[in-house]
This record gives C-alpha cells, structure tokens and sequence, in this order.
C-alpha cells in the first residue's frame, strides 16, 4: 500500500513539475509561436511539396497525360511533373539553360561584389583614405534602393533600337547602337545586381574589420611577413566568417534575385530560375513552377549549409580580446588620391547615375527623345486631359502619379503593407528572441530558431507562389485569401521572419534575466514586466527590425508579384507592369517615388532610433 502511495506521490510531483514548466511564459510563447511558424513556414513548404507531385487541374492539359490516356484527379500524387522539368524533351529549355543562366548570374555577381565590397570596407576601415565617413554613409545607399531601378536606369541608357523599340540615352547621344550583349543578358544583370550587393559584403566586412587589433598584423610585419602574407595569413581569416556571411546573402539572394533578370533578361528570352517559374504560373503550370521552386530551394539550402561547415570547421574567429584595442590605419602612400579618384567616379557612376537617369526619363514627354523640348511635368502632377503640341493626349489620358486615384491607392498600398509588415515581424521578433533566449537549450527553442530561420532560404517568388496556391482556397476557419491585402501581410511577415528574429535574439540577449526576476520579485505579472521592463530594454532591437523591414517590404517585387490584383496593386508592381507594357516614364516616376519614401522613413526611423539612444543613455 505504502508503495502504491509513493509511486502516486512521485508521479503528482513529476506532473506538477512539468505543470509548472509548461507555465512559464516563455514556454507558453514558445508553444504559441510554434503552432504559429508552423502554419506559415513548414505547411507552406510541405504545400510546395505536395503541389509539385500532384495533378492540379491545369494539368489535364498537359502533352503526357493525354498520351499516356491517364485520367487525371485533382491532388493525385504523380511524378509528371518531374519528368517535365527533368527528364524531357522539354528540360534543355524549361530547366537546363534557366539553371545554368542562374548560376552564371549568381556567381558572377557573387565574386564581384564580395571583392569590390571586401575592398572597399578594408579601404575605408583600415586606411587613410581621405572622406571615410562620407564614403561609409555613401557606400550603404544601394542597399536602401532596390535593385531593380539600377536595371531600369541601364535599360534607359543602353536600350536599343533593335529590341527596345526607342533608342537609350547612349544611343541618341552617340548615335550609334550598342550591341544586344550590353543592353540585354547576363552582362548588364550581373553588372547591375553588382551594383545593388555589394553593399551587403562592404556592411559585413567593414564591421568585422574595425574589430581587429593592428597589433595583430604589425607583429607579423615585425616577424618578417610581408603584407601580402599578413593580408593571407592574418586580416583575411580573421574576417573570414564576415566574408562567409556576405556570401551567403549575395548568393542566397542572387538565386531569388526577379526583377533585374526580368527587367534585362525576357525582353531577349534569356531565362533564369525565377523568371521560367514566373512565367510557369503564368502559363498556368503551377506544377512545373514548384519543381523549379524546389530547386532554388536546394540550392540556397546547399550554401547555407557549407557556410555552416566551413565556419564550424574552425575552432575560433577571436578579434576582442581583454587587452587594449588598437587600430591603426594603413598609409596608402602615393596611391591614397587616385584610390580616392577612382572611388569619386564610382560612387557618381553606380549610385548617383542611376538616380539622375531615373528622374530624367519621368520627365520625358516622349521615350527617347531626351531634348530639353521634350521636358514636361505630366507623369508626376499632371492631368488626365492634357495635350501635346500635336494635340495628342499625353501619357495616353493618365493623370501624373500624384494625381491618378489609382497610383495613389498603390502607394497606400504599398506604405500600409510596409508598415503592417514592419510592424508585426518587428514584434514578432521580439516575442521569438525572448522565447529562444529565456529557454535558451530547449527542443522548443531549438525548433522555433530553426523554424524562424527557415523562410530564408525560400526565393521569394517560390514563396510568393506557395501561399498563392496555399491559401487560393479556405483552411480550416481562415477563408481563402487570394486577392486580399491580408495575404499580402500575410506573407510579408512570414518571409521577413528570419531578419527580425535575428536582431529580436541578439536584443534579448543583451537583457538581464535578474532585471527581469526583480520585477517579478515586486509582484509584477509577465504582461506588465513585458511592457514596463522588457520592451523597453529591446527597443533598439525592435526599431532595427522594423527598419530593416520597412525598407525591404517596400522594394519588395518578386515576393508580391504572383499576388496582387487590381485592388491590391503596391507600387513596385505597378513598375513592372508599365516596364512590360513599354511605358517607363510613369515606371520610373514611380521608381523615384518609392526611393524617396525609402530614403525618407530610413532617416525618420534612424531619428527615432538614435532619440531613443540618446533618453537611454541620459537616464
């Protein structure tokens, strides 16, 4: 009897324990948050799985079923789509080339933007070179503005006669054509994707190098090595994982990488990935598309995971140490002016040029002629009935941007999705941080990092296509949302998960747990420690993540492409409609506009940002 007792007490006091855990809050918020990424993260891959090997009702057209006299059922498994993409008369076309054009682009790209930025953070961090600051600040601006506006403005300088319909500005300023290899291709992509990522490489690397002692490198001078070997020996493995971290964002995002391939690689039918699953899903072989999708999938998986190997082969990156910190700057000596020169020219050709070109062809009355005669006002503030000399209507009977309702429903559009977006993943990453670091070893923290992260290595137009079919028809209580804003918030917030999560837990782990004990020490309930204590000490983790947010959501094009309707139109495919349609002035006003409204919350957020700082640091 006395046995059964025990026993029962025993398994009373385990349940209690496990009661008392699972009460804690940040296992509740894990649970929760759990439930929540694996509605909007995993099913929507497993979604992706299931569509591409299974009939779907476009597929009753397809060449194989009706040779094969197969009878097709909706949700059937089958491999026909496989067989399509892979092992057809139709693979050389639909995969092989779009996959090699991929991985030209994406390496291309990859190699010169990590050694122009690598460079270019080593010259400004470690040297002497004239205006560091202003070349820093100068330096980020195309990771604010959108890569596709840079395709946009290439298109508008060397668009040709033969393919472009009008001549560029390159062409009416010289008259001579320029070749189809510099107007469209793989040339301009990668030049123009370049331009746009090497801002990620030169952010990482120039963080990781204002962090290593000089003292390091002058020993190795002193011990004989000469500066190349204490370059190869010493600065580069010490920033090695910085390098590694560019490269993964460079090549993850080149992979994903729309609407530059699209701007400057459809118009001449050169294909990649995304724009052959693009133009899948336009063609009504949803199928064929996630077999693609898959593919992007493993392939940004597969650099993610050898970024993994390769820094976990190594046992230490240490550059702080509990000694001194000293850097000292490298004399560039006689080069140190035609370095700044060279870099002058840059900055004016890759980020200024772009903008300047923008801006004058939204002011052009007629595409290609760039006389200061053909200078109007009509695609910014125009009305909708005005003439030309020749009493023709302009912009074909379309009011300016900041006149026609229907352009400025898309920039409400587009500032409410940015927003809501930035507004929920930035909170979002907040509540994911406290629950990974307060439950810091746990299965359930282990699984809510992992599945955070997850929606990373999705192009976003393969997740874009997923919850376009996922969430076409009602789930359970939630009716389908196709067509709505809301899944357009929807999947915003999930894809930008993975950011936000990042600096939501390198905030929470800035944060005392004893700050948070002696609240509850005081009689404080987890809301009121939540909003009184924890909140506060995260701001700054939430404002960068609402920051990094708003300015990704509102250049976002491949992610929102497959999903908006006339309704929900954002500004960003607007653009892409009259680049297809072969009306830019009205794309690239809208281009400008959304550089402006970028810019301007970026400043109005910093603002915000360094206040904040400011109240902390004076309290």
């Amino acid at each position: 009897m006395s046995e059964a007792v025990t026993k029962t007490s025993r398994t009373k006091i385990f349940l209690r324990r496990i009661a008392r855990k699972l009460s804690l809050p940040q296992k509740i918020m894990g649970l929760v948050l759990l439930i929540l990424l694996i509605f909007f993260v995993f099913l929507p891959a497993v979604n992706l799985i299931y569509t591409a090997f299974s009939f779907s009702y476009s597929d009753r057209v397809l060449p194989q079923v009706i040779e094969r006299g197969i009878t097709p059922t909706p949700g059937r498994f089958t491999l026909i789509h496989l067989e399509r993409v892979l092992f057809s008369p139709l693979t050389k076309n639909m995969f092989l080339i779009p996959l090699l054009n991929t991985i030209l682009i994406t390496a291309g790209l990859t190699i010169i933007a990590l050694s122009f930025g690598s460079v270019l953070a080593w010259l400004i961090v470690r040297t002497d070179l004239p205006g560091k600051r202003i070349f820093a600040n100068l330096a980020t601006i195309p990771y604010i503005i959108p890569a596709w506006p840079i395709a946009l403005a290439w298109l508008n300088i060397f668009k040709n006669t033969k393919v472009g319909g009008t001549p560029g500005l390159f062409e009416y300023l010289f008259r001579v054509t320029p070749p189809d290899w510099l107007s469209y291709g793989p040339i301009p992509i990668i030049i123009c994707l370049s331009l746009h990522y090497y801002s990620y490489a030169f952010i990482t690397v120039s963080g990781a190098l204002a962090t290593i002692d000089s003292r390091l490198e002058e020993t190795a001078e002193l011990l004989g090595a000469s500066k190349w070997q204490v370059m190869r020996k010493v600065t580069l493995p010490l920033v090695l994982p910085s390098i590694l971290s560019a490269f993964i964002l460079t090549f993850s995002r080149g992979i994903g990488s729309f609407g530059t391939p699209a701007f400057l690689g459809m118009p001449v039918h050169f294909f990649t990935l995304s724009t052959q699953l693009y133009s899948n899903i336009k063609n009504n072989l949803s199928g064929d598309a996630y077999v693609i999708a898959l593919v992007m999938i493993l392939m940004s998986g597969i650099s993610i995971y050898m970024n993994v190997k390769v820094i976990g082969a190594r046992k230490s990156f240490v550059t702080i140490s509990g000694k001194g910190f000293k850097a000292k700057p490298v004399a560039l000596g006689r080069w140190k002016y035609i370095i700044l020169i060279i870099l002058i020219i840059f900055i004016i050709l890759g980020v200024f040029t772009p903008l300047y070109v923008l801006t004058w062809q939204s002011l052009m009355e007629q595409d290609g002629n760039y006389s200061l005669r053909n200078f109007t006002l009509h695609f910014w503030i125009g009305r909708s009935d005005e003439l030309n000399r020749k009493g023709i209507l302009i912009g074909e009977g379309q009011a300016g941007i900041l006149r026609n309702p229907m352009m400025l429903n898309g920039v409400w559009n587009s500032i409410k999705l940015a927003l809501y977006a930035a507004f929920f993943t930035s909170f979002l990453g907040i509540i994911i941080g406290y629950a990974i670091v307060r439950d810091r070893g746990s299965l359930l923290s282990k699984l809510n990092d992992a599945l955070s992260f997850a929606p990373y290595i999705f192009p976003g137009i393969a997740f874009g296509a997923v919850y376009l079919t996922m969430f076409a028809k009602p789930i359970g209580p939630i009716p389908a949302l196709y067509g709505t804003f809301a899944i357009l918030v929807l999947v915003s917030v999930a894809k930008h998960v993975p950011y936000s999560s990042r600096t939501g837990t390198a905030a929470m782990m800035q944060v005392n747990k004893e700050l948070e004990e002696a609240g509850e020490l005081q009689g404080a309930g987890f809301l009121k420690r939540f909003v009184k204590i924890i909140f506060p000490l995260t701001r700054n983790g939430f404002v960068a993540g609402f920051m990094l947010s708003f300015i990704t959501v509102m250049r976002e094009l491949s992610l929102v492409v497959l999903l908006v309707t006339p309704k929900t139109k954002v500004l960003t495919t607007m653009i892409y409609y009259y680049a297809e349609i072969g009306f830019h002035q009205f794309g690239d006003a809208i281009t400008m506009l959304i550089v402006i409204i970028s810019l301007s919350g970026t400043v109005i957020i910093r603002r915000f940002q360094k206040t904040d700082l400011a109240k902390g640091i004076g309290g």
